[in-house]
Order: C-alpha cells, then sequence, then structure tokens
C-alpha cells in the first residue's frame, strides 16, 4: 500500500506545485488589491468584503490546503482522505455562509451571475471535494482526477471573483465623485 500510495501522490506532484504556487500567489493578490481600495472605504463595505471578497481568498487557501495534503509523502490515504473530506466539508459550510451574508449585505444587490459563481459553484465544488475525498482509499485514481478538477475549477472561481470585484470596484470608484 505505501509503495502504490506513492506512486499514485508522486505522479500528481506537479500538478499541486503549479496549482498550489498559483493559489498561493493570487491569495498575495487578493491582499494587495484589498489594501489598495482601504484608503476610500465605504459604509458596509466590510460586509460587502466578508460576502464577496473574503471567499475568493478562501477558496485559494482550500486550494492551496489540498495541494500540501496531496503533496505529503503518505504512507496510506487515510490522512488525505480524512483532511480533504474536512475541507470539503468546511467549503460547503462556509459557502453557506457566504450565501446568507450575500444575500444580507446591502452594498450591492447579487445578480443571477453572482449567486452562480459565488455560491452555487463553490457549493458544488466543495461537494466534490467531499465525495472525492471519502473515494480515495476505495478508486484512488479516480478520485485524483475529480480533486484535480475541484481544485483547478476553485482556482477558475476564485479568479473569475476576484476579476468580477476588482472590475466592480474600479468602475463604482470612477462612476462616484470623490470626496
Amino acid at each position: 500500500m505505501v509503495g502504490a500510495t506513492h506512486e499514485l501522490l508522486a505522479a500528481w506532484e506537479s500538478y499541486y506545485v503549479i496549482l498550489g504556487s498559483s493559489a498561493a500567489a493570487l491569495t498575495g493578490l487578493q491582499f494587495v488589491v484589498v489594501a489598495l481600495i482601504a484608503d476610500r472605504p465605504e459604509p458596509g463595505a466590510a460586509d460587502g468584503i466578508g460576502a464577496f471578497g473574503t471567499p475568493t481568498v478562501f477558496h485559494f487557501c482550500q486550494c492551496l490546503f489540498a495541494a500540501a495534503v496531496l503533496s505529503a509523502p503518505w504512507t496510506g490515504m487515510l490522512p488525505a482522505t480524512c483532511l480533504l473530506a474536512a475541507a470539503g466539508g468546511a467549503g460547503l459550510l462556509y459557502t453557506l455562509i457566504v450565501a446568507r451574508r450575500a444575500q444580507r449585505q446591502t452594498v450591492y444587490r447579487p445578480v443571477l451571475e453572482d449567486w452562480i459563481w459565488h455560491a452555487l459553484l463553490p457549493l458544488l465544488a466543495y461537494l466534490a471535494l467531499f465525495i472525492a475525498a471519502l473515494l480515495l482509499p476505495a478508486v484512488p485514481a479516480t478520485a485524483m482526477f475529480a480533486i484535480a478538477a475541484v481544485v483547478l475549477g476553485l482556482v477558475f472561481i476564485g479568479i473569475h471573483n476576484a476579476w468580477d470585484s476588482v472590475a466592480y470596484l474600479a468602475t463604482q470608484r470612477h462612476s462616484r465623485p470623490g470626496p
């Protein structure tokens, strides 16, 4: 089992180095963006960031976490299974919290595209991560492809949502008069 586990994880090493590094870099860029717009806070901005900005960092960090878990030299799949299932469960719970925040905040009225990208797609991704993690011991090769798809999907979701937030902030900043 140890040899098979090492062989399977080694086959995915480059994939997770690339995605984990990308997720870490994108997390840093999100911090820079928030720092740049912090000079002009608006009423309710914290609620908007909690609903639309912070989840992006969470998704990127989940990708980084999955990459770290799947890059560790486990002797069996049980630790990776438990950690990834916990990450999927945490992502499901957090996405429900985010949907509630998006519904309650008053800075911006979400449209269908926002609900799809900020709630539905992350919810499906974390559900898939949870299920794939549970399947890891039984069908490791298939589960690894599913987990890889989830991680890539979360990176794309994060990129889309980060761009959407930045584009909104940039257009809103220029459409309103300055102080």
